[in-house]
């Protein structure tokens, strides 16, 4: 079985590679990084090579300004920093660069006022306590002034005003919290220990879904990232792919595994039980997949306390009001799982919305972009379909296990995205992208492998005739 496990293994791992290059021929390589974002990566590895020369000497040419005869801007953008290694960053001395990055990419450096300036233009408000601004999407009212810095040129801004966040992303931000954790409150609702217990009484099942899930997928993502060559020229794209794969099962593989006539109760403690090893699995899925490459900086902290935020205490607080008040939590349910697709609709509408400029970015997320997207959640379920029969499981779990795999948690995954971008230095919120185009697909999906298990994993009959399906599985309370 471990011989046949590790060769099922490697030939995933082949068969990936070979379709990325076979893609990667018929569609063309991806396009190069924007002049932004290859100074944002130089400057990032002077920060993490620790260069307090050259982060001083940048300073101290943004001091030696004629700020009088700069050009005064208004525009929308975030703010970036970046820790010098081997600094502790104090609040009068960050001991690293911050830097602003329009919507469009133009990246500039902020230049602070020497002490001498804010007490005579009293502007120390505008430049106190920059690092709560991280991560939100602000208005800047500043001027604009190039310099030569060692033969190269740089844009250097200083602030007018504090930079204001937005009121949209402000709002935007505060919905998406609250939907999400009535939304997972919702999926509280609709389980009962009964669903963790059945990992005892169908243990075979359960392990080989959560092997799918937390390993062959990440492994899916990377070599499909890898051979369309989106590893090396878009890390963020590849982290985006590895966050879709780093996250739990959803409500949603729940309703696709009911509609493929597969074992529901598989399902629902596959979704269950996942869901509490996202609080480990995530953070480390990530770290593991992207800690190799320079450019990525993963907040697990900030994810793990996402994790039990709005994951954990709501699907715990459902699970309590469900066991003192079964009706009401019954009566409730059609209305959580009506704002479940709400939220993920809100999620996606408004973000593309308000990121529009990164779509329109043809040359990043072209059409190879979109079939990656795509096959990552075909070739997850296929993967996992092939990889169930090789562990003689019947076919009604392995559909449950196979849509368990290939269809993830998207509204978790496009929340986590939005929250940690800044903070991982996604220079174009290429993580919200990939997630977002994952949950607006991953229904076509799931419905297509949904026509293809009535050949690949064919159902056998009972005595009257009639189709064996994994409904009957669930458990008399649930029904």
């Amino acid at each position: 079985m471990k011989k046949r496990t590790a060769l099922f293994l490697v030939s995933c791992k082949r068969a990936s590679v070979a379709l990325g290059v076979a893609l990667l021929l018929l569609l063309g390589t991806a396009a190069t990084v924007s002049a932004g974002e290859e100074l944002y990566r130089d400057l990032s590895r002077a920060a993490r090579e620790g260069e307090p020369g050259f982060f001083k000497l940048l300073a101290e040419e943004g001091e030696s300004i004629d700020w009088e005869r700069a050009s005064p801007v208004e525009f929308e953008g975030n703010l970036r920093f970046l820790q010098l290694a081997g600094t502790e960053a104090l609040e009068d001395d960050p001991a690293g660069l911050f830097l602003v990055r329009r919507l469009d990419g133009e990246l500039y450096l902020v230049s602070f006022p020497s002490a001498a300036e804010l007490e005579q233009t009293d502007s120390e408000a505008a430049y106190s306590d920059l690092k709560s601004l991280l991560g939100d999407k602000l208005v800047f009212k500043a001027l604009l002034a190039g310099a030569n810095v060692d033969g190269e040129s740089y844009t250097f801004i200083r602030f007018v005003e504090r930079p204001q966040q937005l009121l949209l992303d402000r709002i935007f931000k505060t919905s998406i919290m609250f939907m999400f954790f009535f939304v997972m409150l919702g999926m509280g609702l609709t389980l009962t220990l009964q669903d963790f217990i059945l990992v005892f009484k169908k243990p075979k099942g359960i392990i080989t879904g959560i092997f799918l899930q937390w390993f062959l997928m990440p492994l899916l993502a990377l070599g499909m990232a890898y051979a369309l060559g989106f590893y090396q020229s878009f890390p963020f794209i590849y982290a985006g792919m590895v966050l879709i794969c780093a996250c739990p099962g959803g409500v949603t593989s729940n309703l696709m595994t009911y509609y493929a006539k597969g074992d529901l109760a598989l399902s629902v403690s596959l979704t269950s039980i996942s869901t509490v090893l996202a609080l480990f699995f995530t953070p480390f899925v990530l770290t593991l997949f992207c800690s190799n490459i320079p450019d990525i900086n993963v907040p697990a902290d900030l994810i793990v306390q996402t994790i039990i935020g709005l994951v954990l205490v709501p699907l715990i607080l459902g699970m309590l009001i469900r066991k003192k008040w079964q009706t009401f939590a019954q009566k409730a349910m059609p209305f959580f799982s009506a704002l479940g697709v709400l939220a993920l609709l809100l999620v996606i509408g408004v973000g593309i919305v308000t990121n529009a400029e990164k779509f329109a970015d043809t040359e990043r997320y072209s059409f190879l972009f979109y079939v990656m997207v795509i096959l990552l959640s075909i070739l997850g379920m296929l993967l996992a379909l092939g990889a169930s029969k090789l562990f003689r499981i019947d076919n009604v779990q392995s559909r449950a296990i196979s849509i368990e795999v290939g269809l993830r948690n998207s509204t978790l995954a496009v929340t986590i995205a939005l929250l940690i971008q800044d903070l991982m230095g996604d220079f174009y919120s290429s993580m919200f992208v990939t997630t977002a185009i994952y949950g607006i697909t991953m229904y076509l999906t799931g419905f297509l492998m949904i026509l293809l298990y009535k050949y690949l994993l064919p159902l056998g009959q009972n005595k009257n005739g009639a189709h064996i399906t994994g409904r009957p599985g669930l458990s008399k309370e649930r029904q």
